[in-house]
């Protein structure tokens, strides 16, 4: 049995990372305020936040993670006109840095004991994308406050890890970059040998695939959640440049030649669904990394981050037929992405025990 710290790990205990079109219990999002994450422009976030809970709120519980009580008292008074599900939306007293909950939520994995499913947390160090945006020790301790909060059993791997840096197929296959996890402001100590044996350990998948860099303008070193997704078991969507001329086309073009060079777990080829990027936006003369990847899914809906509405649609269109018993939804995200992140950024699923 592997152990770490002395410790049996997740994956010798028989837990793993379910894939996120896996049924939810419910989503984790924490409310923005952070002003500066959004310099000039922060206005209109939080009514974009509230839309992604007005869509979630009828399939699956919204968590919602806020500094306190005038928070609250804000945030209810922005989803009162929505008129949604009694119980659906739960507001925890988590304060938090800023709202990037994929990289400093909960990572939940799950395991079956005699017939019956139980969950854990994985709470991977957080430094906000190697210590780019200080302070970040609110955000940090997230995933051990809510599984306190739920009595959650939570593993601490001890190294930096976010969630938007890694995607998996639920069957044992994990997609990442090297651009962000082999980043030396994350862990300097570690080599991609040792990387992947914790991912294995915590995560409980077998088989990693690595992509290479991100796109232009990701302040997190190349989130694969910014270029390439698994949609099922052996599918992905990934994004792919069509001009030459654009600083995003080779990098994303080397990803999608190594993408047709691997396989899944099984050694099954991966089947490859290109999404195209939306023109390039720029905010203050910044590149924005906008991208039709960083999409959201859960129970009965797919949230889209729009920006273009010829290609929006095009990225609708394929993303609908990938997820048939699930409506397609573009959300306006030109204002969030000046953020640097879009949907996938600030969400966390929560996969459901039944």
């Amino acid at each position: 049995m592997s152990q770490r710290q002395g410790r049996p790990t997740p994956a010798a205990l028989g837990y793993r990372m379910p894939a996120e079109w896996a049924p939810h219990r419910g989503t984790w999002l924490s409310w923005p305020h952070n002003t500066a994450s959004w310099p000039g422009k922060f206005e209109p976030v939080p009514a974009i936040f509230a839309e992604m809970v007005r869509l979630l709120a009828p399939h699956e519980e919204v968590h919602i993670n806020v500094t306190g009580p005038e928070m609250a008292a804000d945030v209810l008074s922005l989803l009162r006109p929505f008129d949604l599900p009694i119980g659906r939306v739960v507001l925890h007293e988590n304060p938090t840095n800023d709202a990037w909950c994929r990289d400093h939520g909960p990572c939940f994995v799950q395991r079956e004991v005699d017939g019956r499913r139980e969950e854990a947390i994985v709470d991977w160090g957080y430094n906000a994308w190697g210590g780019k945006y200080p302070p970040f020790d609110l955000d940090d301790v997230i995933p051990t406050r809510i599984g306190a909060a739920y009595h959650i059993p939570v593993f601490h791997p001890g190294i930096v890890m976010e969630g938007g840096s890694l995607d998996v197929n639920g069957a044992g296959t994990l997609l990442t970059t090297e651009a962000c996890l082999l980043n030396p402001n994350r862990n300097p100590e570690l080599g991609r040998d040792e990387i992947e044996g914790y991912l294995r350990d915590y995560l409980g998948v077998t088989h990693i695939l690595w992509l290479g860099d991100g796109i232009v303008g990701d302040d997190t070193d190349g989130h694969v959640d910014d270029i390439t997704r698994f949609t099922d078991e052996r599918t992905v969507v990934t994004v792919v440049e069509e001009d030459p001329r654009d600083e995003n086309y080779e990098p994303l073009q080397d990803n999608l030649r190594r993408l047709q060079g691997m396989t899944d777990q099984d050694g099954q080829p991966l089947r490859i669904v290109t999404l195209p990027m939306p023109r390039a936006l720029y905010q203050d003369d910044q590149r924005l990394p906008a991208s039709y990847a960083n999409f959201y899914i859960a129970n009965g809906v797919v949230l889209l981050p729009a920006y273009d509405p010829a290609r929006d649609e095009t990225a609708r269109a394929t993303l609908q037929e990938l997820f048939p018993t699930r409506r397609v939804v573009p959300i306006n995200a030109v204002d969030l992405v000046w953020g640097l992140g879009a949907f996938h950024c600030v969400s966390q699923q929560w996969p459901a025990l039944a």
